[in-house]
């Protein structure tokens, strides 16, 4: 018996580890065949959108456009590893010239392209210029024509007397045409940003003041020197009684050029006479309206430089104004350090409809926003802030390529000078400082801090490829890029 049951334990065994065995393989196999056609997959974890922890924020455009105005979702955070590439020392101990702030002109075309939009469509475009919520471009600073521009729908003036004749009394002094569409929008514009600086330009005078009774070209004749003084007087109060501070004015635009509708030629001399005539006037009636000279192309340093000779006229004058169609932008610097008491103003330039995105960015940020800081001047205007789809209205005569900071027609297309603009008057507020920075590489930049203490450093990358650099601040460093023709505003 004992055999027996040894013999059945022993049989029992052998099944069992034999039934085992063939489980065993028949699953092997069947994974095998499974392992193709039905693999195991581990369960896929989403992509991290959440924003990056960041000392240094950092907002980009590139030629291209697939990045506008756009904030970086990328971490840059001080430290001190070291690295070969170039880089941009930014010293706040160093400081240079106070910001007034930075923005376009509001010509009466773009008051009446403005003025036709819906309210709710003209509201919402309006905070998105010149608020400062974080969906906003903040724009500081702004230009108007004393009269038309050539980018007004018609020409005009304050006083314009049926047959040309002359009201020596300025009888018919009146703001007209721009109380219907103007005056509306700026009084819309400053209930979003009452502190908005506002600068006032003069295409030309009623023609009867002038040498060839015409609103293209001439000159200003001396008998009206007065009653021209007299015009912007009250052109000042007038503005004022309608709640608009003037704030600045020239005395002419592009004094140099006779050619556009409307404009008037003006000499240095022509002009320092003229301000011996308008500073005391302006002392007279309490009006505290700066006065800027020249307005023009910086091809010309020696015009400013001949009117700041006189000393009669240098004490009521605040400093001088530029445009960048001809000449080189460090023209700014030889005015300023022949008088250094006196303040820079870059006051004009405009993008045109011929010309293309990426170089338009590359140039005005090298030129306009970083060339002008960097060369003293307290503000940079670009030209006309909106246009319609033709590119109007203009005068007959005036600009047919000038395209604003956006084109309105049945949707708001933001052009390439909203971005110009917008890399620095989004960042740097009015009140902020320049302070040191140094050019790494192709990298044109300039820096800031703003009233409340943010760093600010505008960074162009002007050459043709991709720049990995540095940017130091007290002895620390990140490391970031730009791609060629691409703008970085850093702010921390």
């Amino acid at each position: 018996m004992k055999n027996f049951a040894h013999k059945t334990y022993l049989s029992r065994t052998v099944l069992l580890f034999a039934a085992l065995f063939l489980m065993a393989i028949i699953t092997i196999e069947g994974c095998k065949k499974n392992s193709t056609a039905d693999p195991i997959v581990p369960p896929v974890t989403p992509p991290d959108t959440s924003p990056a922890t960041s000392a240094v924020e950092f907002w980009m455009t590139t030629d291209n456009q697939l990045a506008l105005l756009k904030k970086q979702n990328v971490a840059l955070n001080w430290g001190t590893m070291v690295n070969n590439y170039a880089t941009i020392n930014v010293d706040t101990t160093q400081t240079y010239q106070t910001i007034d702030g930075f923005g376009f002109a509001v010509t009466g075309g773009s008051a009446d392209v403005i003025n036709a939009m819906s309210s709710s469509a003209r509201a919402d475009l309006l905070k998105e210029l010149f608020s400062t919520d974080s969906a906003a471009i903040g724009i500081s600073y702004l230009r108007v024509s004393i009269g038309a521009s050539d980018l007004s729908a018609s020409v005009f003036s304050y006083d314009d007397v049926p047959g040309g004749q002359p009201d020596p009394e300025l009888q018919n002094f009146t703001l007209g045409i721009d109380t219907v569409n103007l005056i509306p929008v700026l009084k819309q514009i400053l209930s979003i940003n009452p502190s908005i600086k506002i600068l006032g330009s003069p295409w030309s005078p009623p023609v009867w003041m002038k040498t060839n009774k015409n609103s293209i070209g001439g000159s200003l004749l001396p008998e009206y020197h007065n009653c021209y003084a007299n015009y912007f007087v009250k052109y000042i109060q007038a503005m004022k009684q309608r709640g608009i501070t003037i704030d600045a004015i020239t005395l002419q635009n592009e004094p140099l050029y006779g050619g556009n509708n409307p404009s008037m030629l003006m000499s240095a001399a022509e002009q320092a006479n003229f301000i011996k005539i308008l500073g005391p006037a302006f002392q007279s009636a309490g009006i505290t309206t700066k006065i800027i000279l020249y307005d023009h192309n910086c091809d010309r340093p020696d015009y400013p430089i001949e009117v700041l000779r006189d000393a009669t006229a240098r004490q009521y004058v605040d400093g001088s104004g530029f445009h960048l169609y001809g000449g080189d932008i460090s023209a700014l610097s030889t005015v300023h350090y022949a008088y250094a008491n006196k303040n820079i103003y870059f006051t004009e330039q405009y993008t045109s409809s011929t010309a293309d995105f990426p170089g338009d960015l590359k140039w005005h940020l090298k030129n306009v926003i970083i060339g002008s800081m960097r060369n003293w001047s307290r503000n940079a205007i670009e030209w006309n802030l909106a246009n319609n789809t033709s590119f109007g209205p203009h005068t007959n005569g005036g600009c047919t390529t000038c395209k604003g900071a956006v084109t309105i027609g049945v949707n708001v297309t933001r052009n390439v000078g909203y971005y110009i603009i917008g890399h620095a008057s989004k960042f740097v507020r009015p009140g902020s400082v320049r302070v040191e920075s140094n050019i790494a590489a192709s990298l044109q930049n300039v820096a800031f801090v703003t009233p409340v203490g943010k760093k600010v450093l505008i960074v162009e990358n002007d050459g043709n490829a991709l720049e990995r650099f540095n940017i130091r601040f007290k002895d620390q460093w990140i490391t970031t890029s730009l791609d060629a023709g691409a703008v970085g505003t850093y702010v921390w």
